[in-house]
């Protein structure tokens, strides 16, 4: 139990570091997510990234298992 959270630590902290670099590519801003925009409010719900993020750490858990 304790390698995994320090895995999920490491991972959330280079995830943290890379966040411009990801936001360049497109990451976040993928066909299937939600935006509304009504005057002053944004509302944001992503759909395709948190279906792609799912994938990637479900493969990364099941190496690791």
């Amino acid at each position: 139990m304790q390698k995994i959270l320090i895995i999920l630590g490491i991972i959330f902290l280079s995830l943290g570091l890379l966040y411009t670099y990801i936001k360049k590519i497109g990451f976040g801003q993928l066909p299937g997510d939600i935006i509304f925009k009504l005057g002053n409010s944004t509302f944001f719900f992503p759909i395709a990234t948190c279906i792609i993020i799912s994938i990637v750490l479900t493969i990364i858990f099941n190496l690791f298992k």
